[in-house]
């Protein structure tokens, strides 16, 4: 599975932007795709994952019931709708695929298979 994570860019405090994951080559139905962030000098943080065959998600608490997390399996596509974003979301985004357990849907090093990251930037 080869992953292609888009969308970024520069929006300010309370705007919205969705990343996009593109992925070619077969993802089974129990594959989790995960979106993770890294801002500079920190770890590589989970923030939202979803089943590629169930659709059931996960949130991190830092963003939930701001990010929604969907899939597109005829398009083979994974989207991350940002709202109400706030300077600390200032991350680069990588998609990432792979079998974790779902207790471990969290960890970074669980997922096989990841995108080469987008930038985004939360600023005024």
């Amino acid at each position: 599975v080869q992953l292609q994570a888009s969308g970024g860019g520069l929006v300010h405090p309370g705007g919205s932007l969705r990343l996009s994951c593109t992925a070619s080559g077969r993802a089974d139905s129990n594959y989790l795709m995960g979106w993770f962030r890294q801002a500079p000098g920190k770890d590589r943080d989970f923030v939202a994952v979803i089943k590629w065959g169930s659709g059931h998600t996960s949130y991190a608490d830092s963003v939930k019931d701001r990010f929604d997390v969907s899939r597109d399996r005829p398009k083979n596509m994974v989207y991350l709708d940002m709202n109400s974003l706030k300077p600390e979301d200032t991350a680069v985004y990588y998609c990432a695929a792979g079998v974790p357990v779902w207790s471990a849907r969290g960890q970074a090093g669980q997922y096989r298979y990841w995108g080469q990251g987008t930038q985004v930037t939360v600023s005024s």
